[in-house]
Order: C-alpha cells, then sequence, then structure tokens
C-alpha cells in the first residue's frame, strides 16, 4: 500500500519512515500542484503548489497506517502554514495525501485525537487531502541523508 505525506524538507522524513518496519520503500517528490513533471527549481518558486513529500509503500500486515500517521505527527510542527522551521513557503506545508476512504478516515481521526490532547499550544493546520499524482524528485534527493552519512535533520 501507499501513504504520502508533507511535512516540510523531505529529506528528514523520508529517512524518519525508512526506519520503520514494514515500510518496503519510500520515494520524495511533489505533489498537490498545477505542473506535470515539475522539477525542485520549478517547486522552489512556490508557483506550481505543489509540496514535497514522501511516498511511502508498506505492507500493511506489518506496519499499521496508523503506525505512519505516528512517524509523521512526531516528525515535524503540524500548526505552522507553509513554514518548517527557518524552510518556508507552500511547498513546506504539512499535508496528508490520503489514498482511500480508510486513510482519510484515519487521518482525520488522528488529527482530532491529536488536537484534543493539547500536544500543541496552536491550532493543527495540517490539510488532509486525496492524493494526486506523484511526481518523483531528483535521483540526488532520494534517500538524502543517508547517502551523506547524516542521521537526521531536525528543525524542531
Amino acid at each position: 500500500m501507499k501513504a504520502t505525506f508533507g511535512a516540510g524538507c523531505f529529506w528528514g522524513v523520508e529517512a524518519q519512515f525508512r526506519q520503520l518496519k514494514g515500510v518496503i520503500s519510500t520515494a520524495v517528490g511533489y505533489m498537490g500542484g498545477a505542473l506535470d513533471n515539475p522539477t525542485y527549481e520549478d517547486v522552489c518558486t512556490g508557483r506550481t503548489g505543489h509540496a514535497e513529500v514522501v511516498e511511502v509503500e508498506y505492507d500493511p500486515e506489518r506496519v499499521a497506517y496508523e503506525d505512519l500517521l505516528e512517524v509523521f505527527w512526531n516528525n515535524h510542527d503540524p500548526t505552522t502554514l507553509n513554514r518548517q522551521g527557518p524552510d518556508v513557503g507552500a511547498q513546506y506545508r504539512s499535508a496528508i495525501f490520503f489514498h482511500s476512504p480508510e486513510h482519510e478516515a484515519a487521518a482525520r481521526a488522528s488529527k482530532e485525537e491529536l488536537e484534543q490532547s493539547k500536544r500543541f499550544r496552536s491550532a493543527i493546520v495540517t490539510q488532509i487531502v486525496p492524493a494526486k499524482t506523484f511526481w518523483r524528485a531528483e535521483e540526488y534527493h532520494q534517500q538524502y541523508l543517508e547517502k551523506r552519512g547524516v542521521a537526521h535533520c531536525s528543525i524542531q
């Protein structure tokens, strides 16, 4: 199965998902915009409407979608609109791109549970929207941190 998340810069988010048992593969790319075959440079202009995303292929027999949601919520600030740390722009928005009605329901339930927990002082601005075409980012972005021997990049 597939799951797609936007949580700021895709490098660190991808690395977190890759550590989960049951994740078969990950790819970073762009989703949610109007331009076909966008490049990193296109997306960085802020004019394409795309978010930087991580597409996760996973085995639901080994890892639940709810576990993926937990990784998503724990690895970015879902209360900052179009921003994660020093990265500013709509391409860094917090978004869950659902691939099925079940994923949509689980995403909405997890967001509501997080809101009710009062873990964050500010409102959660995460979009929960249908998945669109996933445009794979350039190869040098794939597994970026692993290729450079860096364990993580945290901006919180």
